[in-house]
């Protein structure tokens, strides 16, 4: 198998397991590895993560209010002559799944929230006679959205209100931009690409309602908006022995452009938006793989999250993560399936407004990505 290759199928590793919790909305790190597949390609990922996240305040339990989720993606690249390659990705860049147990005494004991996100990718690659690179394109993106939170309120121990707020926005697809430069140096298996993703902002419609336990019960319409956020990846690899591979990335993601707050629930709800980032966010990973034989190769992926100690929303209550996962390639004449495992362990949180405690909690995650080049 042509070292090229071997290094393609085990940069696919790094992210065979799925992703969970960087950044605590984010399900793809929006890697252009597919750019520098052989030849025609094609793959498919699917990913499953079981979350285990729960915290207290006064001595009252959350319970598990994380939910399973599934992701998946689907690429195809092909050469356009000799120096120009076109690749198209389909997948899911944001979401989340909250289901706080409908059980106890704990303030959101009932609350649900559901966000959505799908992404179409088109990217043009041309390729320098210096082993250099450019690469860009156009991303179009949709997200929609829906919350029921419910907050219980109690005087010494005695219920006194239910605060109840529902949410559900129409579906919206708006555009962004991808650019970015690579060097590559193919006897040594060495490839350095820099990518920027652009920021994506979108205008929902939310149809609001609840009861507020001041003002009573109320309704209505309302615009806002919301951006996903501008990130930067950093993706490199190189050999550094005979069959063995050293790769990772380094992504830096503006969240703080991110917010969720809209206008009926600010006017109820002051001060608390349903989603917001005070800090942005580092994700580091770092991973050694090698080749067994012709057919199989595995590798060890590290990641690292800093904790940024900010008061989290109750809706992604973690800060920051540490992971390990381990995988495996099988490589058979035009056809490589890649399967892995991470498990990652959560940042300790406090969230905003109920000031909940949240710690020691984890999530497992689980990925096959069946790819075939012709």
């Amino acid at each position: 198998m042509p070292m090229k290759v071997w290094t393609m199928a085990l940069g696919g590793l790094a992210l065979g397991a799925g992703a969970a919790a960087a950044g605590d909305i984010e399900r793809s790190q929006q890697s252009v590895g597919i750019l520098f597949e052989e030849g025609r390609y094609a793959e498919f990922t699917f990913g499953a993560v079981n979350p285990d996240v729960s915290g207290s305040v006064g001595g009252l339990g959350s319970g598990n209010m994380a939910g399973n989720f599934n992701t998946w993606s689907l690429g195809y690249k092909q050469p356009l002559g000799a120096n120009m390659d076109l690749a198209l990705i389909l997948d899911q860049p944001i979401g989340a799944d909250v289901d706080y147990p409908d059980e106890g005494l704990y303030p959101l004991a009932g609350t649900t929230a559901e966000l959505r996100s799908n992404a179409i990718t088109a990217l043009l690659r041309y390729k320098f006679q210096n082993n250099v690179s450019l690469y860009g394109g156009l991303r179009a993106q949709s997200v929609e959205g829906k919350a029921h939170i419910l907050f219980d309120i109690y005087q010494s121990g005695t219920f006194v209100a239910t605060t109840d707020y529902n949410l559900e926005t129409n579906r919206d697809w708006s555009l962004g931009y991808v650019l970015g430069v690579a060097w590559e140096k193919p006897e040594i298996a060495a490839r350095v690409a820099l990518t920027y993703n652009s920021a994506i902002d979108h205008t929902l419609e939310g149809d609001e309602s609840g009861t507020n336990a001041v003002f009573g019960n109320f309704s209505g319409k309302s615009d806002f908006d919301t951006t996903v956020p501008q990130s930067v990846n950093l993706e490199f690899q190189t050999g550094i022995a005979e069959d063995t591979l050293l790769f990772g990335s380094v992504r830096w993601v503006d969240w703080t452009e991110f917010l969720i707050d809209p206008e009926i629930y600010q006017y109820y709800f002051p001060g608390i938006p349903l989603v917001a980032y005070e800090s942005d966010r580092w994700t580091y990973t770092l991973g050694v793989g090698r080749r067994f034989n012709e057919h199989w190769s595995g590798a060890v992926t590290v990641s690292y999250e800093p904790q940024t100690g900010d008061d989290t929303g109750n809706l992604g209550p973690n800060d920051g993560f540490r992971s390990i996962g381990i995988g495996a390639t099988y490589t058979h004449e035009n056809m490589k399936i890649t399967g892995g495992i991470r498990y990652v362990e959560l940042g300790n949180a406090t969230t905003r407004g109920v000031g909940a405690e949240f710690d020691d909690n984890s999530a497992v995650a689980a990925g096959i990505r069946v790819g075939f080049t012709f």
